[in-house]
């Protein structure tokens, strides 16, 4: 295991800045996922650890040792791919031990690695078959398995299940976090997936055109997140955002008056130089009630465009007549398919944002908390 940090990481190409200013711990046996839309420099920041990509300026440690100028191959990382490049005219047992016979390991230790990490991952009776009679998830499995073999001390991922159908993508998921509780190595995961962002990591580092925008951990990043773009990005289906202005600052939160009509008290840290400014209030859609529920502050009434069924869970989505929301239903009151619904939300459960995204921190904690 090895914690690795990173210190004033910035990456350009000539005059085209990718990342600017990277600071980040990872420490060890940690599963960090880097999330952010295509672009924001994920897959650059993880090849720059891997030693793919040269650093412009600042630090990287592995280990508490300077590894800027040292070869990919010297880094002692272990490096999965969203290719499998696994070498068609080998076996699964070849391929397992190439790496350490490019590293000229005895071949007693060969053997018996290739079948420890083979049992591991439950492909040891795969061993004699070759890539082109192996599923998608099984050559998934044997390039993660060739990682393993090297006994790296951090395993870097780059969407590695971006090739798999949704089904092994579950599958895999499982697999990978296992994988990662059975070993205890530090693990680095690039994906554009919130959902496999959400859950496999211990935590998550949300990047967006070449910044950090929030690091931490799944829950927190869901019920605290720094900004509107971390707000709209994790969670599915995402937050609604609905426009409206400060009304008045007091010392349990700030008045807000949506555009939707509603009038609510938003227990946030006050700020008196935002009265009369317009901001965003965010509202996630599991948090929506039914508008008789008790100690509802908020309501507001859509009109319904569309309910979709996903069998434990039906979601309704309309529109305000100024916003699209999406609201989670109740199980107990099947939403028609169209027509107008009233909805409710609790102030504890609502995020504020500035209009240049940034989020106002909370007094309390949201009431769905445990």
């Amino acid at each position: 295991m090895a914690d690795v940090r990173l210190e004033g990481i910035n990456k350009a190409y000539g005059t085209i800045p990718v990342l600017r200013n990277i600071d980040l711990t990872i420490d060890h046996g940690e599963f960090v996922v880097f999330v952010g839309p295509s672009g924001s420099g994920k897959s650059t920041l993880l090849r720059m650890i891997g030693g793919l990509e040269r650093i412009s300026a600042g630090r990287l440690l592995i280990d508490n040792a300077v590894v800027n100028d040292v070869d990919a191959a010297d880094r002692n990382l272990g490096m999965v791919f969203q290719s499998y490049a696994l070498y068609p005219h080998m076996t699964v047992r070849e391929n397992l031990a190439f790496p350490l016979r490019m590293a000229k390991v005895d071949r007693v230790r060969i053997h018996a690695r290739v079948a420890e990490t083979a049992c591991l991952l439950q492909i040891d009776h795969l061993l004699d078959r070759k890539p082109r009679q192996l599923s998608g998830g099984q050559r998934q499995r044997v390039a993660i398995g060739r990682a393993i073999v090297r006994e790296p001390k951090v395993f870097l991922f780059d969407e590695p299940l971006s090739n798999l159908d949704t089904e092994l993508r579950v599958q895999m998921r499982v697999q990978i976090a296992k994988l990662h509780k059975q070993l205890g190595n530090t693990m680095i995961y690039v994906t554009h997936d919130q959902v496999e962002a959400m859950t496999m990591a211990n935590k998550i580092v949300v990047l967006k055109d070449g910044n950090i925008e929030q690091v931490g951990s799944p829950h927190d990043l869901y019920h605290n997140p720094a900004s509107r773009f971390v707000a709209g990005f994790i969670g599915s289906p995402k937050m609604n955002f609905l426009n409206g202005n400060i009304e008045a600052a007091h010392e349990s939160g700030m008045n807000v008056r949506l555009d939707a009509g509603a009038t609510i008290s938003v227990p946030v840290q006050p700020d008196k130089l935002l009265v009369g400014e317009p901001v965003t209030l965010g509202i996630r859609p599991d948090d929506f009630s039914p508008s008789a529920a008790e100690k509802k502050e908020i309501a507001i009434e859509l009109d319904v465009d569309f309910i979709e069924h996903l069998g434990s869970v039906t979601y309704i989505y309309g529109n305000t007549g100024k916003e699209a929301v999406v609201a989670k239903a109740p199980r107990s009151e099947p939403p028609k398919s169209a027509g107008k619904v009233r909805l409710a939300a609790a102030p504890a459960d609502c995020h504020l944002f500035t209009m240049n995204g940034k989020a106002l921190r909370r007094l309390r904690a949201p009431a769905n908390w445990g």
